[in-house]
């Protein structure tokens, strides 16, 4: 009973902590409500650190724990709650530098004693699935269009049709957020809420969805959500003028230029507070610039549109496709940039099956460059088959091709080699990883949540080991290829094409297995198409890492899971 009454009163200080720290901002002095309800989101947003988290990795972390499965009524406790905050900024931790490193604890304990009391008001101790999912993916980092489009997802049926039931149950739960931070009677829920954003009753799709809700001016109730994500992008922007008011030089964020008053302009403080001197009054009409542009740049602007050389008018999002796109089940699929014509398959990944998405647990830099140097070379065999037809004229140019053939082959060999490099590492952190023991860990508080904490790690090394695995496989094929290549153009004749000994050897790398599986394939099985030169160029490596795995398995691993390395 002591120890439950403390961790309540530990609990109440940190809920009053966060709201004190946001009354000591002084934002009600703010005179509009639209950038007071906005200016009090972003606090709670960057000193939760959800500014830090994009909405793409808060999808793949409902995914991750299973809400993609839930219905969207379901009701989860506030201790399952916890473990999915943990989830997402541990995650998020492995992603910073370790020079940015946030505090886990006290970011879990401030974003959780917020929903708390945006969402559970009555201290039932349960949160509904789809007021979690809507206040994270409102409050998390990432472009908007992004943003709604996860949220029209989840509000459509599966014709790519938006529900008005579910988009009214939307604004029940996102208008909890202003009135948690005390703006409820400006952007509170109304029973006219719907018939604001959607006047007319109609078929609303996608794009129309978009239009609406990214409008200038947005649909009333959240008018807050635009401008909260425009001061996320003016934070750090300098205007280099004075404040007309304040007479400051040094002017971040906002600027707002009189309509009435020549050369007048006002800070976003000044403005925001209600300030004027002179001839300027508060009822005159301002612009807001949210960027500086030089007189010169601005007269070079103002040619050019009137030459029709700039487009007069932008769309606020790009068309999307209107049918809704079927999920596909490609988990390990690595995408450098985020494709417009994918995003819906990631976006629906909380709905359906596993989509593509940039797994984190992988290296993204290590990854792209493989598949850069595979393309690039399946490109190059490609551009070389349509050629054969035509007799070379320039001896030189061959021997210059197969002196790149060879570089390439040396790059993809250093490639393999940081493979089974990372694969050692791996093993010695799972080893590190496995050290404290169960009865230890019940003697001691501080070491159970460590070996929860471990645990889940060595999860993570596992679904990290299978990746490394199969992208070793693929370069190994490819390597094979590559290998047959050279041979025949080598052994035959130097006009020979280049596309038989590499037909059936060029795989494309993509990866359709699941990232919590461990493997058990046997090695044999992972190297099939592999042939005997590319395991005699790598038998000095692998008989070494064969040993080592051969010493593994004698020794006896304590987490009960094994890795299998490709020789």
């Amino acid at each position: 009973m002591i120890e439950e009454g403390s961790k309540r009163g530990k609990a109440m200080v940190e809920k009053r902590q966060l709201f004190m720290e946001m009354r000591a901002q002084n934002f009600d002095v703010i005179r509009l409500s639209t950038y007071r309800t906005a200016c009090k989101l972003r606090f709670v947003q960057k000193r939760c650190n959800l500014h830090l988290v994009d909405v793409w990795n808060m999808i793949e972390a409902f995914r991750d724990n299973g809400l993609n499965t839930l219905d969207h009524n379901a009701e989860i406790s506030v201790s399952r709650l916890e473990t999915i905050l943990s989830s997402i900024y541990y995650q998020l931790n492995k992603r910073l530098p370790t020079t940015h490193q946030i505090n886990v604890e006290q970011s879990i304990g401030l974003l959780l004693n917020f929903m708390v009391a945006t969402y559970d008001s009555e201290s039932h101790g349960k949160l509904t699935v789809f007021s979690m999912k809507a206040m994270l993916a409102t409050m998390c980092g990432g472009k908007i269009v992004d943003k709604l489009r996860y949220v029209f997802s989840q509000i459509s049926d599966s014709s790519g049709v938006m529900v008005f039931s579910k988009f009214d149950q939307f604004l029940r739960e996102v208008l909890k957020l202003p009135t948690a931070v005390f703006e409820g009677p400006s952007f509170g829920y109304t029973e006219h809420s719907v018939r604001m954003c959607f006047p007319q009753q109609k078929k609303i799709m996608l794009n129309t969805f978009l239009d609406v809700l990214m409008a200038d001016p947005p649909p009333q109730c959240l008018v807050w959500l635009p401008l909260m994500h425009r001061l996320a992008n003016v934070e750090n922007v300098f205007h280099p003028v004075e404040c007309s008011y304040c007479r400051s030089e040094s002017m971040m964020g906002f600027r707002y230029r009189c309509q009435q008053c020549h050369g007048y302009q006002l800070c976003q403080s000044c403005f925001w507070r209600g300030h004027a001197n002179g001839p300027h009054s508060n009822q005159h009409q301002m612009k807001e610039h949210s960027s500086w542009k030089s007189p010169a740049k601005k007269l070079s602007h103002a040619i050019s549109k009137s030459l029709g050389c700039v487009p007069i008018g932008e769309a606020p999002h790009p068309m999307f496709p209107e049918q809704a796109e079927r999920p596909q089940e490609l988990t390990h699929t690595v995408q450098a940039k985020a494709a417009t014509n994918n995003m819906n398959d990631t976006m629906l990944m909380s709905s359906g099956a596993p989509t593509p998405t940039k797994s984190v647990l992988e290296s993204p830099s290590r990854l792209d460059e493989e598949h850069r140097l595979i393309a690039r070379y399946a490109a190059r065999l490609a551009a070389e088959a349509g050629n054969s037809t035509c007799p070379p004229t320039d001896l030189g140019f061959n021997f210059d091709a197969n002196k790149q053939q060879r570089q390439l082959i040396a790059e993809l060999e250093n490639k393999n080699r940081e493979i089974l490099q990372e694969i050692q590492r791996l093993r010695l952190e799972h080893e590190q990883a496995s050290q404290p023991t169960p009865e230890k860990a019940q003697q001691n508080p501080t070491l159970l949540t460590e070996l929860r904490l471990l645990r889940h790690r060595k999860d993570e090394l596992e679904r990290r080991m299978s990746a490394l695995q199969e992208s070793r496989r693929e370069l190994m094929v490819q390597l094979e290829g590559l290998m047959r290549l050279l041979k025949s153009q080598s052994g035959g004749s130097p006009h020979s094409s280049p596309s038989h000994g590499a037909g059936c050897s060029m795989p494309m790398p993509i990866r359709s297995t699941s990232a919590g599986s461990t493997p058990t394939h046997t090695p044999q099985d992972c190297l099939a198409g592999v042939g005997g030169d590319v395991l005699e160029a790598f038998s000095q490596v692998d008989d070494a890492a064969e040993d080592e795995e051969t010493n593994m398995r004698n020794g006896g691993d304590r987490g009960g899971s094994r890795y299998l390395l490709i020789h």
